[in-house]
């Protein structure tokens, strides 16, 4: 099994995590029908308030000391944790770093949680199912949410649990 770090990103850590973003957002786009803006970027405002607001938590994923993700958390001082954004870069994928990178980051807000995905994404399907199993055994649900401000798209799936204080 791969070596895993999930720590806490930092300011020192912006510019890999604005990279990391935009190969999150690039691997995205294929579901949203999302472009970039003319200067090759996307919009982060969710990842600019995860490294600047209180109520967010970014985590960086690292591996051999290399970035291999990142976790993005929002709601932390509200009743419900929702994980915002969850990226493995394709090289790090089906290694099990990512589902003992979402049980850490998971384990470390005790609470309710939510986590969206979309149906089309088979991967994201398989990998979210399987993360809540490991979490709540037998006591999750999922249920279709329609996108704010996109009605074009399709619904977003969202998964719902609650954990208390678990380890990975």
């Amino acid at each position: 099994m791969p070596e895993l770090s999930v720590r806490p990103a930092h300011d020192a850590d912006r510019s890999v995590m604005e990279r990391l973003w935009l190969m999150f957002q690039h691997d995205m786009s294929e579901f949203r029908g999302l472009l970039p803006f003319p200067d090759g970027t996307f919009r982060s405002e969710r990842l600019q308030a995860a490294l600047h607001d209180t109520d967010w938590a970014a985590y960086l994923l690292t591996s051999a000391e290399r970035p291999v993700g990142f976790a993005l958390v929002r709601g932390l001082t509200g009743g419900r944790r929702v994980l915002s954004s969850f990226f493995v870069v394709r090289g790090a994928r089906r290694t099990g770093i990512g589902l003992r990178a979402a049980q850490e980051v998971i384990a470390g807000h005790p609470g309710r949680w939510e986590i969206a995905f979309q149906d089309d994404n088979a991967t994201a399907v398989r990998f979210w199912r399987r993360v809540a199993t490991a979490v709540a055994p037998d006591a999750w649900t999922e249920e279709r949410r329609p996108v704010p401000t996109r009605p074009q798209l399709p619904p977003d799936v969202w998964i719902s649990f609650e954990v208390s204080g678990i380890r990975p």
